[in-house]
């Protein structure tokens, strides 16, 4: 499988070529950033041309949601699945990419966060939302993350508000604006930026006597790379052209 990455020369993007060049059942076949033109990863040079993806079977989208829908446009073009690590998918966005990528193959696969340890918590905070009459996330990252909150911490919301409807009586007044966080789908939402962390998340229940935390804390971006590969692999088998999250490939859809 000849594998493509776009925002190669980024953090993420080159720990995605490593490991895909490692992979013995994948090839690196292209490189592409017009940020770091000329840089050489896992022995490959980046190109500033996106033609240089044409003929990849996959391509792995880690750049920044000002440009990734230009650019999933291309790799549609040029007949290239989309593994896509990029963050900002809420709503609105989903909704133009099923615009942008009506039907398949090649398919897309959006993953609001590749650790499949992240994944479970996602998972195990949807499964206890019922029980719980509240509930605030609380999302930690290093402090060069192009936005926020994370994709993450706003799938994990919305996943929350989904399963149960947010039962809180709130009294305190803000004194400051924005100190009780950001509304998703009504749930709070507090984004820290801090140098040292890489991802982390908390959710918070509470209900009647007690509270239950489920954390998930990323000590490499190392974490992330089995669930690329495992995306990488699957993605032209997906049953419908636009999917979203790791879950159906592990199992848990």
């Amino acid at each position: 499988m000849r594998v493509g990455v776009s925002g190669a020369g980024g953090r993420m993007g080159r720990l995605v070529a490593e490991w895909v060049a490692a992979a013995d059942d994948l090839q690196l076949a292209g490189l592409y950033d017009p940020n770091h033109p000329g840089d050489v990863v896992a022995g490959t040079t980046v190109s500033p041309d996106p033609e240089t993806l044409a003929g990849c079977d996959v391509v792995v989208e880690f750049t920044v949601p000002d440009v990734v829908m230009g650019n999933l446009a291309t790799w549609r073009a040029l007949g290239a699945h989309a593994v896509v690590g990029t963050s900002g998918f809420d709503e609105r966005r989903l909704a133009e990419l099923a615009d942008l990528w009506p039907s398949g193959p090649p398919n897309c696969i959006v993953v609001p966060n590749f650790s499949i340890g992240a994944v479970m918590m996602m998972r195990l905070a949807e499964l206890a939302a019922p029980h719980f009459g509240a509930a605030e996330v609380i999302e930690f990252h290093h402090d060069r993350k192009a936005d926020a909150p994370s994709g993450t911490a706003l799938a994990t919301a919305e996943r929350i508000a989904h399963a149960a409807e947010q039962r809180r009586s709130v009294e305190s007044r803000e004194l400051v604006r924005g100190a009780r966080g950001a509304d998703v789908a009504g749930v709070p939402v507090h984004a820290v930026r801090l140098p040292g962390l890489v991802a982390h998340q908390a959710v918070l229940f509470g209900g009647t006597g007690e509270t239950l935390t489920i954390r998930h804390d990323t000590t490499d971006r190392s974490a992330f790379m089995p669930g690329v590969l495992l995306a990488i692999r699957a993605v032209a088998d997906l049953p419908e052209p636009v999917a979203v999250g790791l879950e159906p490939l592990l199992g848990l859809a």
